[in-house]
């Protein structure tokens, strides 16, 4: 039985994570190790490399610590119901699949953020925008989709499938994803980048071709990692507040620990667009920025 159960606090809290080096998750990881230090606890890290049976071996092996945050699991609901009703007290940051509403989460608010992003393009002109996502069927993924068509569907906008190309989390998918959009008939005047890394490779992509951002094609991206400050131009994106998302998982985690349970079970951090240099009204747009 796990220390936890029996009452014996080892003073340690376990985190697993993907990667450590990613800007993404090394800032929520980031976030949490101050929640732990302010406590005058340990931290175990884990990293999984995104593969599901060494993530499963680890929720076996929980027993040591007092309590686990795991980050964009790819454990299903029930093995995590099972490691958190046999072994000890966990908390989910950014929930990769959608999860029973018995596991404790701590995610952003996608959707928000996302329209959010679709307001600025509209309001700037964009008629034809462009989504480049991430792998389908992930929370993040999906619920960005939905906020992007809503945007379309509320400013009257018609949706083009052709403009929507699922893609990774990553600069190369990007990079292929923006090429295909700018070889169509019409392409886009605007992208709207999942995650600010897809957006490094939209930008790639239009200097490949001598596209001029944001006159010629805006982007925008979503996170508001350093990434998004060191581009040029620099990036318009959806801040995700990454270092309070840990914070909040090891402040939840430490109320499950002690047993007195959460105030609430679900926390949903708001997002914000933060405006630079990569959007601008489209050529001969008239619009005039402010």
């Amino acid at each position: 039985m796990s220390t936890a159960r029996t009452g014996a606090r080892t003073g340690l809290v376990g985190v697993v994570v993907p990667v450590v080096y990613d800007l993404y998750f090394s800032g929520i990881l980031g976030g949490i190790a101050e929640g732990v230090y302010d406590e005058d606890l340990r931290l175990v890290v884990w990293p999984t490399r995104h593969e599901h049976a060494r993530e499963a071996s680890l929720l076996e092996r929980m027993e040591g610590t007092d309590g686990v945050v795991i980050v964009l699991p790819e454990a299903s609901s029930e093995e995590l119901l099972l490691a958190a009703s046999e072994r000890c007290p966990l908390v989910v940051v950014d929930p990769l699949l959608p999860l029973d509403p018995r596991i404790p989460t701590v995610e952003a608010a996608h959707a928000a953020g996302a329209d959010q992003a679709m307001q600025h393009l509209l309001e700037l002109g964009h008629r034809r925008i462009a989504a480049i996502t991430g792998p389908p069927g992930w929370v993040a993924t999906e619920e960005r989709r939905n906020a992007y068509r809503a945007a379309l569907r509320a400013a009257g906008v018609a949706f083009d499938p052709a403009l929507e190309i699922d893609a990774d989390f990553e600069v190369a998918p990007g990079a292929q994803a923006a090429a295909a959009l700018l070889e169509l008939a019409e392409p886009p005047t605007a992208v709207f980048s999942f995650n600010d890394t897809i957006a490094l490779g939209v930008l790639r992509t239009a200097r490949q071709r001598s596209l001029c951002v944001p006159e010629d094609l805006s982007i925008v991206g979503f996170d508001d990692v350093t990434y998004a400050t060191v581009t040029t131009p620099q990036l318009t994106t959806v801040r995700q507040p990454l270092a309070e998302m840990g914070r909040s998982a090891v402040r939840m985690l430490l109320r499950l620990i002690a047993g007195g349970g959460a105030e609430t079970l679900h926390i949903q951090l708001p997002t914000r667009l933060v405006v630079r240099e990569s959007t601008g009204p489209p050529r001969n747009s008239g619009v005039t920025v402010r």
